[in-house]
């Protein structure tokens, strides 16, 4: 007998609704739920392939403990035995600063990711702190923490009613969207387009995105801040500004991008100075209009600039927290909004990393920086002698990971929280693995944060827990445990101190719905079938529209959410400014001080010009990073790792359609088929990220059949948005050569540095 279950959909941004077919404990087809109050039945080929991911035979099933250096299935005791075995010695000898942490992109994508890692780092108390956000969207937390004084409140363009929408670096029918949780992005494009609005894409590759466009322009990889720059030097030369209320400093960023003309920064971004004036023309007067930038505008040398217009452009043209434009989203589970005014702003390099001294940012090193911080030894503090990785693989997704992948064989321990042995994992000496998808329950707490209309969806585990499984948010309670000195405890104790913890503060805030009330008696109201649970209903009932344990009987709780199995709808965006501001003087910063110190980088990139190929990353649908080229439906067709050349560039080459291409970088060399194509333009190559499955020891029985190459190989790491610490993945130059040619490219002075 076959049964249905909903899932909310884990595998990429756009957070749809799942109908899941279930024979006994097999999922066995998915399709899209008709009745989510967000998605409304559309799915990708990810989320069809969800039964295919969730029963992946090379998923571990039991924890894994290397013994006489061979990684050996364990019981999860002595799994979590050889952990606090391994990471409180270190921490005891060394200091807690050697241990590090690296966090993956998957923890954003479980409701276990959301709860459990910022316990951990509070836990650890270390500053060796690294994620995926510094290869991919570090520099719009940094903008947005200069202008709003919070790095997290991150405005989204208003899909459904903006009349006018240009993007950046970004290509959403591919991706489903980033840092704008939109389910059927394609679909609300075209419908932009139906009812007569305007779509304006800026991308060096003629995408699927970019055939959908009104408008396509070809720019230089690299050049994205020196393009907006001029677009808003005329909206102030034309006095085209309107801008957004509770804004200061106008002029005096009308003063800092006085040298930012279209004539000036045309040849540098190779886009005509009369477009350029177009383009911002058409923005200003648009009805309603909307600005939204992504990846290939973050991974470049001037990323936190390129973040930072984007919304300039919007506040500029009053377009910021309008409906049409782009607006803060209002989560369920968000913190009790506070009164608007001043707060504590936000700061970057409150610590530096020790070798490179690169400064932190939102609390996070440089992934780029995280072999050096390994296998250096300096006078200033200890190495990173243990590591601890969860739902990360930096091997892949990080510069030049040939040398990370002898820093981690060096490490003295590595805990892995992973369901692969991959090309990271390999090198852990604990690999504690997580159960399927099924198996779990689901909430997007990061995600809906980003989402293009409020609403609220949480759905129970779809499975039950196999036999031998241990949940997601029991293996990182008990990690916590073991590395912060009380392994063995009881892992609901970690869910109990931040419910106490919660209300004890809560109940001290002069705004909150329960201030004056006694702790102990509002988490006797709680409800929910575990820790989890009960947090999340802790969440719901102190939010912006829960019902503050009684205070507004209608408002949500959990057990109004599981009444509601495909979500509940909260409404369109709607305005919110000043209430989501946190900088010092309570308002929008439009020039922040260290945003007006990073011009002059930026005046002088006009005058750059690249010698040779640069080369851009790019996404397929199937696809996200690394994560799935392990299943067969999600890979193959065009979703494979060759390298996009101009048909121009490959006959000066010498190129052919398929055949082996030699590429060189800074960081290293690596071969993959040619594919010439017109779809990119002149100068400009493309492999894409989250391939290179050839290292020996890992267990991806699929994914090493067709390896692919590592795109970030090519990538040495010493170049970074220096703002941010993001690195450098897009425009950066390359050399090419047909594979069968005698001898080799050789680097030149252009591969030193990109600044």
């Amino acid at each position: 007998m076959s049964r249905s279950a909903l899932r909310i959909c884990p595998l990429c941004e756009a957070t749809c609704g799942l109908t899941l077919t279930i024979e006994g404990t097999r999922v066995t087809h998915a399709r899209g739920d008709r009745d989510d109050v967000f998605s409304k039945g559309f799915i990708c080929p990810k989320g069809a392939s969800f039964g295919a991911v969730d029963s992946d035979p090379d998923r571990l099933r039991t924890p894994l403990v290397r013994r006489d250096g061979e990684l050996r299935e364990a019981t999860w005791e002595e799994a979590f035995d050889a952990v606090a075995a391994g990471i409180r010695p270190v921490i005891e000898r060394h200091g807690p600063h050697a241990v590090g942490v690296v966090l993956g992109n998957p923890n954003v994508h479980t409701m276990a990711g959301g709860l459990y890692p910022p316990l951990l780092l509070a836990g650890l108390g270390t500053r060796s702190v690294f994620t995926a956000s510094t290869v991919d969207q570090m520099p719009k937390h940094v903008s947005s923490g200069l202008l709003y004084g919070d790095a997290n409140a991150i405005p989204v363009p208003d899909l459904d009613r903006t009349d006018h929408l240009l993007l950046i670096g970004a290509n959403p029918l591919e991706s489903n969207g980033s840092l704008c949780t939109a389910p059927d992005f394609p679909g609300k494009l075209k419908a932009l387009k139906a009812r007569g609005g305007t779509l304006v894409v800026i991308d060096p590759r003629r995408t699927r995105t970019a055939r959908l466009a009104d408008r396509h322009i070809a720019v230089r990889p690299g050049t994205d801040a020196l393009l907006l720059a001029a677009m808003a030097r005329v909206l102030f030369d034309e006095g085209l500004i309107e801008p957004t209320p509770h804004v200061e400093g106008v002029e005096e960023l009308s003063a800092a991008l006085r040298d930012f003309t279209p004539e000036a920064v045309a040849g540098a971004c190779d886009v005509d100075a009369g477009l350029i004036r177009t383009l911002a023309r058409d923005l200003a007067a648009a009805p309603t209009a909307a600005v939204y930038g992504r990846i290939g505008s973050c991974t470049v040398p001037h990323g936190t600039l390129a973040s930072w217009l984007v919304d300039v452009l919007n506040i500029l043209t009053g377009n910021l927290d309008r409906p049409g434009g782009a607006l803060f989203p209002q989560a369920a589970t968000d913190r009790t909004p506070r009164p608007a005014g001043p707060g504590r702003g936000f700061a970057l390099g409150r610590w530096h990393s020790r070798v490179s001294r690169h400064p932190e940012a939102k609390g996070e090193l440089p992934l780029s920086a995280l072999a050096e911080e390994i296998d250096t030894a300096t006078e200033e503090g200890e190495p990173v002698r243990a590591l601890i990785a969860v739902a990360a693989n930096p091997v892949l997704s990080a510069p030049d990971g040939d040398r990370l992948d002898k820093a981690l064989a060096s490490l003295d321990f590595m805990v892995s929280v992973d369901p692969y042995l991959n090309e990271t994992s390999r090198h852990a000496h604990v690999v504690l693995p997580p159960p399927p998808p099924a198996q779990s329950p689901h909430h997007d707490f990061a995600f809906n944060t980003l989402a293009v209309r409020n609403q609220v969806r949480y759905t129970r585990p779809a499975v039950p827990l196999e036999p031998g499984r241990m949940a997601e948010t029991e293996i990182l309670a008990r990690l916590i445990l073991a590395v912060t000195g009380m392994h063995g405890a009881d892992p609901g104790a970690v869910d109990d101190m931040v419910i106490g913890q919660t209300l004890g503060k809560a109940v001290t805030e002069a705004h909150s719905p329960v201030h004056g009330r006694d702790p102990r008696e509002l988490a006797a109201l709680l409800t929910g079938v575990d820790g989890p649970e009960r947090r999340l209903d802790l969440m719901l009932r102190l939010g912006p529209y829960g019902d503050g344990f009684g205070a507004t009987p209608d408002g949500l709780t959990l057990e109004k959410l599981l009444a509601h199995p495909h979500g509940i709808d909260l409404g369109p965006l709607r305005p919110r400014l000043p209430q989501p501001l946190k900088t010092r003087s309570g308002r929008v910063e439009l020039l922040p001080g260290p945003i007006a110190a990073d011009l002059p980088r930026l005046r002088a990139a006009l005058a750059k010009r690249p010698e040779g190929l640069v080369l851009v990353g790019r996404r397929h649908l199937r696809s996200n990073n690394s994560w799935m080229h392990n299943v067969p439906s999600l890979t193959g067709g065009s979703n494979r790792c060759t390298l996009h050349i101009h048909p121009e560039d490959a006959e000066r080459l010498g190129v052919e359609d398929g055949a082996p291409v030699r590429v060189r970088g800074a960081g290293g060399e690596v071969t993959a088929p040619a594919e010439v194509t017109d779809a990119i333009r002149r100068g400009v190559v493309s492999l894409p990220h989250g391939w290179g499955h050839d290292r020996p020891g890992t267990r991806l029985s699929h994914a090493s059949a067709d390896p692919g190459v590592n795109v970030n190989q090519l990538l040495d790491g010493r170049a970074l948005d220096p703002l941010s610490g993001n690195a450098v993945l897009n425009g950066v130059p390359v050399d090419i050569a047909p594979a069968t040619a005698p001898g080799g490219p050789a680097l030149t002075e252009k591969h030193t540095a990109l600044t």
